[in-house]
């Protein structure tokens, strides 16, 4: 199994994987990213094309486009991309959760569903995807959000936005129905409970006097991590993220993300203009 990661350094620092096998060509496409520049309010493919020339290069067959979760910093190019390499699109079925809750902040019209129809699959716990060659393990991690999974292929792992570098820490749980008691239980027996030599890919990076890194390991990120080092109480994890998330803003793409990540990563419908519109809820936080 090989890993390619796409790191989106000018807006998100979003790290966008394909995981393939070099002999059978078999891949999955987990967190891809649909640019969106706020200036003009104009979105863009150049983080697609990146990753789809890579597949097109290597004449990888995609199987699935796999969110890990319902991304609150950067909007979804799982859309665009299941549709163009004629794959299907999967998250966590928690996905109805945020869904409900969103629909009515953004007072979405009546018939939007909330049930993750938008998406081909949806993923519940110790579900199995078979992309070919590759076997997806599905793992129910919520914390930052109800609906987050990490993927385990093979002898690694996928976090998103749960497990992060060991000097980046761990998520925030302070989005509607985060947890950071989820998050501490997700991790601690979940996670930390795979072999320590287990590669941890994350979502994000933010480097600060370093270089880019995309991969931990479990047994670094035990150790070392500076969130939730193994041996941290319950208690005292809690106490701590609750009050560092009460010092954090919110994310800068917070409003467009949502919206469209939890319609799979659709654009809003056109208006009889011809032109689409987003929805910005004043003073709703």
């Amino acid at each position: 199994m090989k890993v390619k990661a796409f790191y989106d350094e000018d807006r998100t620092g979003t790290l966008t994987y394909v995981v393939y096998d070099e002999d059978s060509h078999d891949a999955v496409l987990i967190d891809p990213v649909l640019d969106l520049d706020t200036t003009p309010w104009r979105t863009f493919t150049d983080s697609i094309e990146r990753v789809a020339e890579f597949v097109e290069e290597h004449r990888l067959k995609v199987h699935w486009v796999l969110d890990t979760h319902v991304h609150a910093d950067h909007l979804s190019g799982a859309h665009v991309l299941k549709d163009r390499f004629d794959s299907r699109a999967a998250i966590g079925s928690q996905i109805a959760v945020v869904q409900e809750i969103f629909k009515g902040a953004f007072n979405l019209a009546g018939d939007f569903p909330t049930d993750g129809r938008q998406f081909d699959r949806l993923l519940q716990d110790g579900d199995r995807l078979e992309a070919g060659t590759l076997q997806v393990e599905v793992m129910h991690t919520p914390g930052h959000t109800p609906a987050c999974c990490t993927y385990r292929i093979g002898d690694a792992v996928f976090t998103g936005d749960v497990l992060f570098i060991p000097d980046v820490g761990v998520a925030r749980c302070d989005f509607p129905r985060g947890s950071a008691r989820d998050l501490y239980r997700s991790i601690t027996r979940r996670l930390y409970s795979l072999p320590d030599d287990t590669r941890v890919y994350v979502g994000h990076d933010y480097p600060k006097g370093r270089a880019l890194r995309c991969m931990t390991t479990i047994g670094e990120s035990k150790r070392d991590n500076i969130d939730l080092p193994e041996g941290i109480s319950e208690e005292e994890f809690v106490a701590r993220i609750n009050e560092r998330d009460r010092k954090l803003s919110a994310p800068r793409l917070l409003f467009p993300s949502l919206q469209v990540n939890i319609n799979a990563g659709v654009l809003p419908v056109a208006e009889d203009n011809e032109v689409r519109y987003l929805k910005i809820p004043l003073n709703y936080l």
